[in-house]
């Protein structure tokens, strides 16, 4: 009898396991593409859990490939920091919305060169990375930096290998700010470099910046932050030097006008105003319009409801800015409207 009731137990213990493991599996949602966003998802993901009960399988392998994985849809979102063309959304049967706004910065390894004291434009951006300055010392950065001590040292510029939106956001800034980097080289999420050394992903830069000597790459700003990376100030549309901070993020993001595009898709780079800095991004959320299964769609934008009604202190103290409530309220709106599975 005693070898009976164990064998029953433990047959109700396996039972209620299997019963239990499906519904703990459909708890997870997978995601895939910008690295720019990484840190706030994860941080996301990291103080919701207890109160939604999903987990995030992130994966921040570039804006292309994250593009790429929900078109295929093996994975339940993708995100990119370049918006996605209205024909390309209808294509692929995607809704696309942002979720907060960031800034790219310049990290840079010059020796006796202290954080936000080196002062660079977007011309001299351009002419860096198209191999026009060679040196760190050379005349038009040093008139820029009277006073300055700059070493004769090679420049080192290190970019994105990879399918980048971080480098969308770079490139397309310096197409419009340099005529001759627009002709010859233009902006995507892939760019033929003129020169310089390719690093996969914000980390990837950031850990081959702080390594070479004389290095300059272009990351997302919690990447310099937790990398601990030496950042510059840069001149902005208003002609004046700006430093990467909440505050001049804050500034550009404030003079969008989100009424006047389509599917959310908004240029923030060289926005007007003294105290704005001049590289920043949206980044978006790919979702699909037809999901196989409509449930676990709610369950990303349930986890995403839950950033845009908790997460803003958290996005703040890694310097991305909150999107404005009204765009918030307008991101619901268009769940309800065209994606399956929508919060009620």
């Amino acid at each position: 009898m005693r070898l009976l009731m164990s064998a029953l137990a433990a047959s109700l213990v396996g039972a209620v396991a299997m019963a239990q493991a499906p519904a703990t599996q459909a708890q997870e949602i997978t995601g895939a593409g910008s690295s720019f966003a990484a840190p706030i998802y994860g941080k996301w993901a990291e103080a919701s859990q207890a109160t939604t009960g999903i987990k995030l399988n992130y994966q921040p392998i570039g804006s292309g490939g994250g593009i790429n994985q929900i078109n295929n849809r093996t994975v339940d979102f993708g995100a990119s920091d370049m918006p996605v063309a209205a024909d390309k959304l209808a294509q692929n049967h995607l809704l696309q919305f942002p979720t907060v706004i960031g800034g790219v910065v310049l990290a840079i390894n010059v020796p006796g060169v202290e954080t936000n004291k080196l002062k660079l434009d977007g011309e001299l951006l351009a002419d860096i990375y198209l191999g026009k300055i060679t040196k760190w010392n050379d005349k038009r950065i040093a008139e820029m930096n009277n006073g300055l001590k700059l070493p004769n040292l090679a420049i080192a510029p290190v970019y994105r290998a990879d399918g980048s939106g971080t480098t969308f956001v770079f490139t397309d800034y310096l197409s419009l700010v340099n005529a001759d980097w627009k002709a010859k080289v233009g902006s995507s999420t892939s760019v033929n470099w003129p020169l310089g050394t390719g690093a996969k992903g914000s980390d990837g830069v950031a850990a081959t910046v702080k390594r070479v000597p004389g290095g300059i790459g272009y990351v997302e700003s919690a990447y310099a932050i937790q990398n601990h990376l030496t950042t510059t100030q840069l001149r902005n549309k208003a002609g004046s030097f700006v430093v990467p901070s909440m505050e001049s993020f804050a500034a550009a993001a404030a003079s969008a006008d989100w009424s006047k595009v389509q599917n959310f898709a908004i240029d923030l780079n060289d926005q007007p105003g003294a105290k704005s800095w001049p590289i920043e991004s949206a980044t978006f959320v790919l979702l699909p319009t037809d999901p196989k299964d409509p449930a676990q769609n709610g369950k990303v934008m349930n986890f995403f409801d839950w950033g845009f009604s908790h997460g803003n202190d958290i996005a703040t103290n890694l310097l991305y800015v909150p999107l404005p409530e009204s765009v918030h309220n307008a991101i619901r709106a268009e769940w309800k409207a065209k994606a399956p599975g929508a919060p009620k």
